[in-house]
């Protein structure tokens, strides 16, 4: 068969983008074809515009928290609509810049939807273009709930287009993006209360950690409602309102359904093919990224792996090694850093204390929890907290996981020592920085608990 492309990428988020820069930096003909914006969710309606949202909600504190260092700060108010169009136009430059970062490779870019119609074969635009490789990289989009008046309640893709600041908000999951935006808004103004079915949020995290978040949240003054759920949602003189499974109602100006995402499969043609795709609709893949069509790959929060940016980017970079670079390379799915931008933030790496334990039986484990030197003159009771799981036999550190301001800057650099297999001794005889939060990283002495 004669090929129009040696790799057709269907999806322009950042895990399409970088295999199809990749790919035609060492020599394929690339086409991609994105219906939307380029960026994909992490650019248009994720990290990005998150991390602004969460930077711009500081500042209340910021403004209290300056009184303790001799400031005076004046009348302050706060413009939703400012902050919204002065993020747009960031959003906006950030996709100029995917466009160029293509075009300057030889990329072709096809704005139109892209179905799969052949192992080889794409169909986008009303005509067939044939591909040696194809690759889905679609991403995830929010899951909606299924009871009474759901479709009352907006998602984090409209999130970030609200035409006000709610007063009250009701943010219904128990995930990262559901404490993201809680904090985001509470620190706005808004009322908050989060409604989450678990007995804790952010299940996969170290225990400690979710404790100790769920304890600071609450210090703030968020509504933290576990164990608890939406069960309808009505529309009553201009306000909604939330009933829980225990009756009682919420009056609210918003309800944000955040309950998880599923992959972007759907209407592809992909099992028409033969490509399996597993409950829930993400691609099955092989350590190559490759489907159960050869021909035909997955990369991202389509296979629902680690839906993370950075290992879309990864698994992006090592599809390209594979298929043009001569070098078949396996994504690395191990060991992988994240943050959660919550108030106070999240930073983690490596196993939690559950893992280990599962994993090794006998863990010793350091944590510690202060009040950072800023709020010794703040008078705000806002605590950080640092934890260090061991492996007793190897003295490998296996996990380190902090809450608190700067977090996930931090646990970035540790990631870098447990990607080298850091042992707890090396920890201790590392010089801390003094004074910085973390400096207690190296300086955790005492095991929490004995080893089991």
């Amino acid at each position: 068969m004669d090929f129009d492309v040696d790799l057709f990428t269907i999806g322009g988020g950042s895990g399409g983008v970088r295999a199809s820069r990749v790919s035609a930096a060492m020599g394929a003909r690339v086409a991609l074809a994105e219906e939307s914006r380029l960026g994909g969710t992490c650019v248009n309606v994720g990290c990005i515009p998150k991390k602004l949202l969460v930077l711009a909600s500081h500042f209340h504190d910021d403004f209290e928290d300056a009184r303790g260092y001799g400031w005076e700060v004046g009348a302050s108010s706060f413009d939703w609509a400012r902050l919204i169009e002065a993020k747009d136009r960031e959003i906006a430059r950030l996709n100029g810049v995917y466009r160029r970062i293509l075009e300057s490779n030889g990329v072709r870019i096809l704005e139109d939807r892209a179905t799969v119609v052949g192992p080889h074969e794409v169909r986008v635009g009303g005509r067939i273009v044939r591909a040696r490789h194809v690759l889905v990289a679609t991403g995830s989009r929010p899951s909606i709930p299924e009871e009474h008046g759901a479709s009352l309640g907006i998602t984090s893709n409209e999130f970030f287009h609200m035409p006000a600041l709610p007063r009250r908000a009701v943010v219904v999951g128990g995930g990262y993006i559901a404490v993201e935006c809680a904090g985001i808004l509470h620190g706005l103004g808004s009322e908050v209360t989060l409604v989450h079915r678990g007995d804790l949020f952010l299940r996969g995290f170290d225990g400690d950690v979710r404790s100790v978040l769920a304890d600071e949240l609450r210090k703030r003054g968020l509504d933290l409602r576990f164990g608890e759920k939406v069960a309808r949602i009505d529309r009553h003189d201009g306000r909604l309102l939330a009933t829980l499974r225990s009756g009682e109602a919420i009056a609210t100006d918003v309800v944000l359904h955040a309950i998880g995402r599923a992959p972007n499969t759907l209407g592809l043609g992909l099992e028409d093919v033969g490509v399996e795709l597993a409950h829930g609709g993400a691609v099955v893949v092989d350590e190559f990224s490759r489907s159960t069509v050869p021909s035909i790959h997955a990369i991202g929060d389509a296979t629902n792996r680690i839906n993370l940016t950075p290992v879309a980017i990864h698994e992006g970079m090592a599809l390209a090694a594979t298929l043009f670079g001569g070098k078949p390379t396996r994504p690395v799915h191990e060991g992988v850093p994240s943050a959660v931008f919550s108030q106070p933030p999240i930073g983690t790496v490596g196993l939690t204390e559950e893992e280990a334990r599962a994993r090794h039986g006998a863990v010793d484990v350091y944590k510690t929890r202060f009040r950072p030197l800023r709020h010794t003159l703040t008078g705000r009771d806002e605590t950080i907290f640092m934890k260090l799981v061991v492996d007793p036999s190897s003295d490998r550190v296996l996990g380190c996981h902090m809450v608190g301001a700067d977090a996930g800057e931090i646990v970035q650099g540790l990631a870098i020592a447990l990607k080298c297999g850091a042992t707890k001794a090396q920890f201790d005889a590392t010089i801390g920085i003094h004074p910085t939060a973390a400096e207690e990283f190296v300086t955790m002495r005492e095991k929490a608990v004995p080893t089991a």
